[in-house]
């Protein structure tokens, strides 16, 4: 018996493994005791322990236990043909790793500054209106909340070209909203109830917006200064009319606007 050899006990301190995984291993016929005691128990040798770390290379590496098994087996150059191919298969994973830390490191930045552009861009692309700074107070205000969350998912995944659709879809739907408050358009009417849910879809780009959301949002553009003075700067009486569009939607959604809530 070899000076060298150890126990299974042993061997499984000395590599990072369970004894139960060792087990396992010699079942299988993959890596295992060669020699035994006086006494008869079976015991690792240094050989056998080298081929321990073979496999604990190879596991570190995502290869099945049916392929370590072949490998150890095989001759150079199959052994190097399959080495090749598990290094190949290894940089698809860091690149794949890669690409999900620029995208946590972009939800990240996205959570903190809510649109990844720049101010210059922004401006390009909201118009001259547009504020930086009101993305930063937007957080301050909603940045505890799972819509801000959301918010920060999609804006992480949307570039300059996408934002300017963005923009170019909201602009073409005030409008319309403009023209119907110039012709008389009814709240409740079919015409109305489309354009209350085409607001919706604009808002559900940013986060998942229900019709009782809606509501409140609505409520919003007539109560907060601010969004009153957006949409009465397009139209006098644009944001009253809007809100009462969205409250007749809402009803013929089934929900009350008296009792709607933010979800």
């Amino acid at each position: 018996m070899s000076y060298r050899a150890k126990t299974v006990g042993v061997v499984a301190s000395l590599v990072g493994v369970t004894v139960r995984t060792l087990h396992h291993w010699d079942a299988i016929g993959l890596a295992g005791p060669s020699e035994r005691t006086a006494a008869g128990y079976r015991i690792y040798t240094a050989a056998d322990i080298a081929r321990i770390h073979r496999v604990l290379v190879y596991r570190e590496l995502g290869v099945s236990l049916e392929e370590i098994a072949r490998l150890l087996e095989a001759d150079a150059e199959e052994a190097t043909e399959s080495l090749l191919q598990q290094r190949d298969r290894l940089r698809e994973r860091i690149h794949k790793l890669e690409r999900m830390a620029e995208a946590l490191d972009r939800m990240a930045e996205a959570r903190q500054e809510g649109v990844l552009l720049s101010a210059e861009e922004q401006v390009a692309i909201f118009g001259e209106d547009w504020q930086p700074s009101w993305a930063a107070q937007a957080r301050e205000r909603w940045g505890d909340t799972r819509q801000w969350a959301q918010f920060a998912e999609r804006a992480a995944e949307k570039t300059a070209e996408d934002w300017q659709l963005v923009t170019e879809e909201v602009r073409a739907l005030n409008t319309d909203l403009v023209q119907a408050l110039r012709a008389g358009l009814e709240p409740g009417s079919q015409e109305a109830n489309a354009l209350a849910e085409r607001h919706r879809a604009s808002m559900s780009v940013y986060f998942d917006c229900t019709h009782s959301m809606q509501v409140i949002l609505g409520r919003t553009n007539v109560d907060d200064p601010g969004f009153r003075a957006h949409y009465d700067g397009l139209a006098p009486g644009l944001s009253v009319w809007l809100s009462d569009v969205i409250d007749a939607n809402a009803r013929a959604q089934g929900v009350d606007p008296q009792t709607a809530v933010w979800e």
